[in-house]
């Protein structure tokens, strides 16, 4: 449908367009930029995002009764609210505003209000993203909330949106579905402002300032703008700690400290600013926990059945082992349960026990005998043999390297080369794969003495990598079209072949991509969301509820931690990483239980947010990274 009477405003900044049909911004942007910022809303760029979700339109439940706004030409009405929208230049942003007006005779109470900011953050293809999509980076910090949306090539200007007065306490999330864009498309955002009652005649309004920035100068751009920017050195302690959180505006600091006392989340906040601390036992004592608990709870102890010594998934509701995948491949007892034989392997290095080295020798020989046939061809489970997944072989054969590492037995090697090698026989050398282990496999095949071997091995990284520098910025789809878990592992890899080869072609390759991959995670200042790049679809993939949406932290945050320790050695460029992985912790508790997925909006579709999944799945890959990087 083609819309009437579309204004257009320049600003030598900002420009936008409203519709006069339902007074909604239909286009938004920066001046000589030609980033599409925010999604078209007449199904034509998806058929489930039609006119309704445009920006700047909204509901709200009023006394219990659920509305979305309606237009009467002027001005929107939701039940007895009255809500006026207004938008104004200032200089080169703009500044709109949200009134709602109570218009009855009564008190009412206003609840789970959301104004439609649909930024365009979804992954058609690797091409597409880094032209023309953004990251939208969001944080509901109240009256210094905020958006900063970045290109997803991190090149460019960015677009920020930062509120002026009124707060933005959470958001949510709409429009997402196995067949709605699946795991491509984040879904429609809804920037929300907090319950409220408002009494007759009386009116609540919420302004932010739209505006143009340079990605690294987002907190001076807010600042200059009289914003408000709050941050802390450091987003996770211990328990005992005492943390500290800075508050700056109009050119003064204050700084706010707090002694964690207990295990859990600290809101510190001032004036309507805020930032989300995390304390925890000592990192030793909950990977000691966690270690124990699998052991005790996730692995598979029935002799009879064919995935004796497995290590499962594990359900907190029920607190038993999840026995029966119900034909789920993010159930089974191979793909990313992986994860917690790595771990353990890497926790028996520092903490050795026979108990351990038991349950870790009993778990080789069911992949071997089990997911493995003789040739290395592997598979994800016992029952449900499904087409080769190429993700289980480096993960396979870094358990393998990992086991020869605490035993020094040399069939390890072997198997962890024949793995490898079966990778490469049935995928080729352009599959971007999570965790390749380049520098393990080499040090090892050359400690057990297979120099033969091993020179096979790096020629196969070789082409890989050639592969990986020739393609550039193109990367390939996977089991999702683009996202920072194709983009990591590449920056890791080629770092990792630059270290062992000293090819400029691989330091340079990883270089070109280091800014899309920088883009996929912004400073917000909470453990949640500080460096933790965008994931939202691994709560349905992984998940007991399998809930679409939004997951701060993911545990595949770690593997950009990994790009950056490993980019730092090749290119003597400092990066920081560890609150990546110390924010990860908190998918942990103090008793070993674990969840893999936290879903932080407030609520998904209708559905409620804002919890931890029941199910312990995937999530000890973060612990490897912890150890591997921080705690060996």
């Amino acid at each position: 449908m083609t819309l009437p009477l579309l204004i257009l405003a320049l600003a030598g900044g900002i420009w936008f367009q409203v519709s006069s049909l339902n007074g909604a911004i239909t286009g938004l942007g920066i001046e000589g930029d030609p980033m599409p910022w925010i999604q078209r809303t007449d199904g034509s760029q998806h058929p489930w995002v039609g006119g309704k979700y445009s920006w700047g339109l909204g509901y709200m439940d009023v006394d219990g009764a659920a509305f979305q706004w309606e237009y009467d030409g002027k001005v929107y009405h939701a039940g007895a609210v009255e809500i006026s929208v207004q938008r104004r230049l200032d200089g080169a942003d703009m500044i709109e505003s949200y009134t709602f007006r109570n218009t009855s005779s009564h008190r009412v109470q206003l609840k789970n209000i959301g104004i439609y900011t649909p930024f365009n953050d979804s992954y058609p293809d690797a091409a597409t993203c880094m032209a023309a999509r953004c990251h939208a980076h969001i944080w509901p910090g109240g009256k210094a909330a905020y958006v900063c949306a970045v290109p997803m090539s991190g090149k460019g200007p960015g677009l920020g949106l930062m509120v002026e007065k009124g707060s933005i306490t959470d958001y949510e999330i709409w429009e997402r579905g196995n067949d709605k864009g699946w795991s491509n498309d984040r879904g429609v955002i809804a920037l929300c402002p907090p319950d409220m009652t408002l009494r007759p005649g009386r009116s609540f309004t919420l302004s932010w300032r739209v505006f143009s920035h340079g990605i690294e100068d987002f907190e001076e751009q807010i600042l200059s703008r009289g914003g408000t920017v709050v941050s802390s050195d450091r987003y996770v302690y211990e328990t005992g700690e005492r943390c500290r959180v800075v508050f700056r505006k109009n050119g003064r600091s204050v700084t706010r400290s707090r002694k964690l006392h207990r295990p859990g989340q600290y809101s510190i906040s001032r004036r309507g600013a805020r930032a989300d601390i995390l304390a925890i036992p000592s990192p030793e004592k909950l990977l000691e926990a966690r270690a124990s608990f699998i052991l005790s709870n996730q692995r598979m102890n029935d002799r009879e059945d064919p995935r004796y010594g497995a290590f499962m998934v594990y359900d907190n509701e029920t607190g038993a082992i999840v026995a029966d995948d119900m034909g789920r491949s993010d159930l089974d007892e191979g793909r990313e349960r992986v994860g917690m034989g790595i771990f353990l392997a890497a926790w028996y290095r520092l903490h050795p026990s026979e108990e351990l080295l038991h349950a870790l020798e009993d778990y080789a020989r069911f992949i071997r005998t089990r997911l493995q046939q003789e040739d290395y061809t592997t598979t994800s489970s016992v029952f449900h043999p499904v087409p080769d997944r190429g993700y289980n072989y480096p993960w396979i054969a870094d358990f393998y390297f990992r086991m020869y590492e605490i035993t020094g037995e040399r069939q390890y090697a072997l198997d962890g080369y024949g793995t490898l090698m079966a990778l490469f026989r049935r995928f080729g050398y352009g599959f971007y794969c999570i965790d390749y282990p380049v520098t393990r496999s080499l040090k090892v095949l050359s400690e057990a003495g297979f120099e033969p071997l091993k020179a096979q091995l790096l020629e196969c990284w070789r082409k890989t990598a050639d592969i990986f520098t020739e393609n550039g910025l193109d990367f390939p789809s996977h089991e999702v079209n683009y996202e920072q878990s194709i983009v990591a592992p590449a920056v890791q890899f080629l770092s990792e072949m630059y270290l062992q080869e000293g090819d400029e072609r691989y330091l340079e390759a990883a270089r070109e991509m280091m800014p899309a991959l920088g883009a996929f995670a912004f400073r917000q200042p909470s453990y949640r969301l500080h460096g933790i790049p965008i994931r939202h679809w691994d709560g349905w993939w992984f998940g007991k509820d399998q809930t679409y949406g939004d997951v701060f932290p993911h545990y595949w945050s770690v593997i950009s931690a990994s790009a950056y320790h490993y980019y730092s050695l090749a290119s003597g460029e400092p990066f920081e990483y560890k609150e990546i992985l110390m924010a990860n912790l908190s998918s942990f508790c103090p008793d070993g239980k674990a969840t893999c997925a936290y879903l932080y909006p407030r609520r998904i579709d209708g559905k409620p947010g804002k919890y931890a999944d029941a199910y312990a799945n995937d999530q000890d890959w973060a612990l490897v990274a912890y150890l591997d990087f921080i705690g060996s």
